[in-house]
Formats: structure tokens, C-alpha cells, sequence
């Protein structure tokens, strides 16, 4: 007898596949490439290129006035400047810069106090019968803090401009199309250029110190160093500007936090106090050694990150070199350091007493200080050379496999991301339809043979049971 309620066959569902190419979530990472996690270190302070790119940038829209208020035009004026300095972050700092130059121009000698924001200050006059190859010598003092400002600014503007003129078009010709690696790589690569330029320059500065190659006794003799040379001056002051710089734009909090987020932070807090303490008391030798091992180490690991996030084939081998380097400047280098402060190198030689008039600060006092920073930074460096070999262990064991990107617990995946730029763009989000067979739910995202099957197991099910 013919059934009037025979069914017809239920209709393959065609999935809306996601796109397999560079820029998809879901996409098989290359084996031999990603590391599966994303290494931990001092290099991931969030700049302001990358800050903003989840803000909206449609404009609000707002009913026209005919005769609108001086209020109103105020208010639309600071909105408009609100907006395109979160487009183009590095303006305002262009302006200033600007601003201070052209200030300068107008009387350009040392009696303009903004000499001392561009060059350096205290330069000590040479005696009749100094030998004239012989550099000129530059004291420290309070004006040294308006270098160190002005060249926050210029390293403000040098990051957000590079990154957001030069970096973000590098990042969509490597075919990375996602906004949240396109931050990451931004902010390695620019950090890898930075310590690629500084970190030879303090190789340089340090072979013309009696510390060169890392010569603890060379801290101490002729303590205290209360005077250099400008290129030695220079880069000191420079660095400082740096992670001052990177410190400021950390503690705005405007990323959401990563997973070490706390160790960065006290990172900063014991690099900081480190250069100034330094600085204030003559222990700057010791600081360029410091300076430079992790400067180096830097520069390998921010590497190794891009690498990582280009899925480069040698990343696996380069970042076994990084873990070498890392190593040897971070923990054995530093670990001679504070060795030096307490098997009697820091008390013996040099003087050892506190004495404010003739500025001898090598003294017990300084010594417990000293080594309880360089402590503390060594510790917060194992923190992150556990985490690094930790991934790399990882990375031997799953080799040959499919490896799990772990960095969606701290970061938004690549999915993630774009619905919420989406959401931010003020576009809303349409809700799939609702597929259901034989009233239970079906994944719009299942495979067309898997549905297929499904559903000609159902209407095998319906005839057996009339």
C-alpha cells in the first residue's frame, strides 16, 4: 500500500567552509614550524598601533544642526582629533617633537632650556694639557632627566610610525590577515629592530670600558665612575628612554592581560629602578654589562616569535639557538655578576665606604640593594626560561604531529578576533538558521558526507518502524 506520508530524501547540507589559506583559525599549522605556544620573555609590551585596533572606526552618527552651539563645534572638533589620533597614533607625538624642535630653533644655544632635552648636558671643560684624541667627558645631574623625556616622545613616534606606515603593510604582504597576529608581529619586529641596532651599539660602548667581555673586576676599579664619555652617556640615556617608554605604555593597561602579565610588570619595575639606581650611584659599568645581555637575548627571541608567527620552517632550529643564547647572557652571564657581589670582588676592590661628599656609595648599604635587584631579575628570567623550555619540550615531544596553538588562553584566536572587530565595526552579528533532523539540532559546520549519512540512517529508521 502506498504510504501518503513517505518523506523525500533529507537534502545534503552544504557547509559554509572556512578559508584554508594564511589567515585562517582553524588551518593545520606546518609541523616542522610552530612552536605551539608563543614564548614568553620581555618583548610583548603592547604599543599603541595595536592598542586601538579593536576600537571602532565608523564615526557616530549625530542629527545636523542648523545654527549648532560654540559648544557643540568644541566638542565635534575633539571628537574628530580623538579619532584621528586613535587612527594615526603617532601625531600627537610628531607634533610634539615638532612643537619642542621649533622652540628650540628660535634660540638654539645652551641658555635655551630645551638643550638639555636634545643634547647632552654637564660636558666638563678639557684640561690645557689633555691630549686632544682623548673624548671629551660628560658629569650627570638633574637636566639628564629632560633627555630622557624628550627621547620618550621620539621613541613614541619612531614605534607607532614604523608599525603603523611600514610594519602593519609587512605583516599583509607575509600573508598574515588576521588583526590579532598582525599586532603580535608588529610588535616583534619593530622590537627586533630595536635591539638589533642596540644591541651591537652596546657591544661597542662596552669595548671601550674595562669591562669588556663582561670583566666584573672592571665594575668596581676606579669606583666611583661619576663621569663618561658621550657615546657612553648617550646609549645609557637612551636605553633608559626606552623601557621608560615601554613601561608607560604597559601600566595604561590597554590590552587585556596575558598570561604573564604580572612578571612583565615587575620586569619593568626592576629594569627601572635598576637604570636609575645605576645611574644615581655610579654602578653604570655594571649596568652596561646588564644592558647588554639582555638586549642580545631580546633581539633572538623577538625573532624567534616572528619567525613563529611566518610558520618559517627554521623556526624549530632557531629558537634551540635562541634557548643557547638566552641562557648563557640571562643566567650565566648574570649569575657571574651577582657571584662578584658576594665572594668579595664588590667590598674588596675599590673603596668600600658610604661617603655622600666625595659621592663613594660601594658600601655595604648598596650591596644588599644592589644584589637583591639583580636577584629579583634573575628570578622573574628562570620564571620565563622555564615557560621557553617548557615549549620547546613540546615541540621535540609532538614532532611529526599536529600541534596545538596553546595561545588562545591568553590571547583571542584569530576567529575571536574578527567577530569582535566585527561587532566593534557596529555591524551586527546575523544568528545562523537553525537546522534541525527529525527535531534534533545539526551542525551547519558538519561534514556533507557525515550529514548525509545521518540523514539516510533517519529515513532508513522511518521505514522499518511503518
Amino acid at each position: 500500500m502506498a504510504r501518503s506520508d513517505q518523506t523525500e530524501p533529507f537534502p545534503p547540507l552544504h557547509p559554509l567552509r572556512e578559508p584554508t589559506g594564511f589567515g585562517s583559525g582553524s588551518r593545520r599549522r606546518r609541523k616542522s614550524s610552530n612552536l605551539g605556544d608563543d614564548p614568553r620573555g620581555d618583548t610583548g609590551t603592547v604599543s599603541l598601533a595595536t592598542a586601538f585596533d579593536n576600537q571602532s572606526p565608523t564615526e557616530e552618527r549625530f542629527p545636523k544642526q542648523h545654527r549648532p552651539s560654540k559648544r557643540r563645534k568644541a566638542k565635534s572638533l575633539m571628537r574628530r582629533w580623538w579619532k584621528l589620533s586613535i587612527r594615526h597614533t603617532w601625531l600627537n607625538p610628531l607634533i610634539l617633537i615638532v612643537i619642542l624642535l621649533a622652540a628650540y630653533a628660535v634660540n638654539p644655544n645652551e641658555s635655551n632650556p630645551l638643550h638639555a632635552a636634545i643634547f647632552l648636558s654637564y660636558p666638563l671643560p678639557r684640561a690645557p694639557d689633555a691630549d686632544p684624541s682623548v673624548p671629551i667627558q660628560y658629569g650627570k645631574g638633574g637636566r639628564d632627566f629632560a633627555f630622557v623625556g624628550f627621547y620618550i616622545i621620539v621613541f613614541s613616534f619612531t614605534r607607532e610610525f614604523l608599525m603603523q606606515r611600514f610594519l602593519r603593510p609587512l605583516a599583509i604582504r607575509c600573508g598574515i590577515k588576521s588583526r590579532a597576529k598582525q599586532a603580535r608581529f608588529m610588535e616583534q619586529v619593530y622590537t627586533a629592530i630595536y635591539f638589533g641596532i642596540f644591541g651591537p651599539f652596546g657591544l661597542y660602548v662596552m669595548s671601550r670600558t674595562p669591562v669588556w667581555y663582561f670583566n666584573t673586576r672592571g665594575m668596581y676599579e676606579g669606583f666611583p665612575h661619576k663621569t663618561h664619555e658621550a657615546v657612553f652617556k648617550a646609549y645609557y640615556l637612551l636605553q633608559a628612554s626606552y623601557w621608560a617608554q615601554q613601561a608607560i605604555v604597559l601600566l595604561l593597561m590597554l590590552e587585556k592581560p596575558r598570561k604573564d602579565f604580572k612578571e612583565l610588570v615587575m620586569h619593568h619595575i626592576i629594569t627601572i629602578a635598576l637604570i636609575w639606581c645605576s645611574y644615581r650611584f655610579h654602578f653604570t659599568y655594571m649596568g652596561v654589562a646588564v644592558y647588554i645581555t639582555h638586549d642580545i637575548s631580546d633581539f633572538f627571541l623577538a625573532t624567534s616569535k616572528t619567525l613563529n608567527y611566518l610558520d618559517s620552517p627554521i623556526v624549530g632550529p632557531y629558537f634551540g639557538f635562541f634557548i643557547f643564547v638566552w641562557t648563557y647572557l640571562r643566567h650565566y652571564i648574570n649569575l657571574r655578576i651577582l657571584w662578584s657581589m658576594v665572594n668579595g670582588e664588590f667590598s674588596s676592590i675599590g673603596p668600600f665606604e658610604l661617603n655622600w661628599d666625595t659621592q663613594q656609595y660601594k658600601c655595604w648599604i648598596s650591596q644588599y640593594i644592589t644584589f637583591a635587584l639583580l636577584a629579583s631579575l634573575q628570578a622573574v628570567n628562570l620564571f620565563w626560561l622555564f615557560l621557553i623550555l617548557r615549549i620547546a619540550y613540546r615541540f621535540v615531544a609532538s614532532w611529526g604531529e599536529v600541534v596545538k596553538d596553546e595561545r588562545s588562553d591568553y590571547e583571542e584566536s584569530e576567529n575571536e578576533q574578527e567577530a569582535a572587530e566585527k561587532n566593534a565595526n557596529g555591524k551586527a552579528v546575523e544568528a545562523a538558521p537553525q537546522v534541525l533532523l527529525n527535531g534534533e539540532p545539526v551542525s551547519p559546520v558538519e561534514d556533507k558526507a557525515t550529514t548525509t549519512a545521518t540523514a539516510a540512517a533517519a529515513n532508513g529508521k522511518q521505514r522499518k518502524g511503518r
